[in-house]
């Protein structure tokens, strides 16, 4: 069986590059770990990580731990910095085989072929150079620089999982093409766990997520069930159904209360229910109520309340966003304008952007007007991938770090906006009915109120 070492670049009190509070280590590990699962999951390969974890590990031991090992091949995952963008690769610059010439052609060319165009990822080409774990190995090596910490774009990707996925897989496809690995038999009778199905994958991939932080392992495996697409979240696959069961139980102890098995004899399960209209609601549209209204119902909780109602309609119209929906996040960030949690009301953000523990309380604005169009326009960086209107300057600090069209519907900021937010969408919307069936009773009284005057006039 090949034997591959995989290296995670860096770790513990190495963390390579650095920006923003991003480190370069954490992304090396990351990838790492997918191109493992993706192999192990796919192909007959026996995989041995240098870490597996946040630990130190000298360059020595990287190598001396491949050469022990008798690998086939050695794969070193990094992520570049100091200037640029873009995805490079690379092999030693002495005396090389053949093959390894060959590995890195294959691999480099599958990784641009499939994440290049996708991501409009700069390819800077096939290199050589004289670094330790591509000297000092006694396999073919190929070392891996996939993106640019410290570019405020590149970073954006690095952060998004559903790009991680695909350079992941990727990474994997080109290694197998590479070595010729073969695909690994399907054992019949295999019962599966799917800890979730999802028509969208960005919901999928935040199940994956929210797994990783309860140190269950899972990945997406895409399924069409009546002409439509679906994904589904697998978490294991026994021979044994006591087995997937124990699985299963673990799932829902951890809160997956969707969970199920499937074995290979039997028809895919039902699909998903339908979304709900809440699931539905997009960020882009029409504000439904009047600026009135919204600055109404925050007084309800909190009469002293700035009246910020006219600043999100006006500014949401500009930008195509639902201003009231806005309003409603607002809400749910500040806590009614009280400014209970880490922003405070001198800040002018009312949507909590870059707000991220103790410490750090987030962007600040001079004026209450800056602060909600930088909200509406860090919205409209999720929702659209339009430049900002003419005539408007980018005020969001943080407008180039999300990933442009990630998020079209308020239930799909779960995970983005917060982590691991899993209801936050639905929080959201919740204000926002709140708001609106007030409103309603509002306008309800109000005719009440007339038509007793007209009685009264009679």
């Amino acid at each position: 069986m090949v034997t591959i070492v995989i290296d995670p670049g860096h770790g513990g009190s190495d963390s390579g590059a650095s920006f923003q509070g991003y480190f370069e280590k954490n992304f090396n590990l990351s990838i790492s770990s997918k191109v493992r699962d993706f192999l192990l999951q796919n192909y007959d390969v026996r995989i041995v990580m240098t870490r597996n974890t946040d630990t130190t590990v000298s360059l020595s031991a990287r190598t001396n731990l491949a050469n022990a090992q008798n690998a086939d091949f050695f794969l070193s995952i990094h992520n570049n910095a100091s200037g640029g963008s873009g995805f490079e690769s690379f092999i030693f610059n002495g005396s090389v085989s053949a093959a390894t010439r060959t590995y890195q052609n294959i691999i480099h060319d599958q990784i641009v072929n499939a994440v290049g165009t996708k991501y409009n990822i700069i390819n800077r080409g096939k290199k050589r150079e004289n670094f330790h774990v591509l000297r000092e190995t006694r396999m073919e090596a190929l070392l891996l620089e996939v993106l640019f910490v410290d570019n405020v774009r590149d970073l954006s990707l690095l952060r998004n999982n559903t790009f991680i996925n695909d350079v992941s897989s990727a990474i994997a496809r080109g290694v197998a093409r590479a070595l010729n690995l073969p695909a690994k038999s399907t054992p019949s009778g295999l019962f599966r766990v799917i800890a979730g199905s999802f028509r969208d994958r960005s919901n999928a991939e935040d199940r994956v997520q929210f797994l990783n932080q309860k140190n269950i392992n899972s990945f997406i495996v895409p399924i069409i069930i009546s002409g439509v697409q679906y994904y589904r979240v697998q978490a294991g696959a026994f021979s044994s159904k006591e087995n997937a069961e124990a699985q299963v139980a673990l799932l829902k102890s951890a809160g997956i209360s969707d969970a199920y098995i499937i074995s290979d004899e039997q028809s895919p399960p039902p699909s998903p229910p339908p979304l709900t209209p809440v699931e539905k609601y997009t960020i882009l549209g029409k504000a439904e109520l009047n600026a009135c209204q919204l600055d109404q119902f925050v007084k309800t909780v909190n009469p002293n309340a700035p009246s910020l109602g006219n600043l999100y309609i006006k500014y949401g119209e500009i930008y195509g966003i639902r201003g009231d929906v806005a309003f409603a996040q607002a809400l749910h960030e500040t806590n009614y304008f009280r400014f209970t949690g880490l922003v405070n009301a001198s800040q002018n953000n009312f949507a909590g952007i870059g707000a991220t523990g103790p410490g750090n309380s987030g962007a600040v604005f001079d004026t209450p007007e800056e602060g909600v169009h930088a909200h509406i326009q860090h919205l409209f960086a999720y929702a659209s991938r339009q430049n900002i209107p003419q005539g408007y300057k980018k005020v969001d600090p943080r407008f180039d770090l999300v990933t442009r069209g990630s998020a079209t519907t308020w239930v799909q900021l779960n995970g983005k906006w917060a982590v691991p937010g899993t209801t936050y969408g639905q929080s959201i919307m919740t204000l926002f009915i709140r708001n609106s069936n007030y409103a309603i009773e509002q306008m309800k009284s109000h005719i009440q109120n007339l038509n007793n005057l007209l009685e009264n006039l009679n």
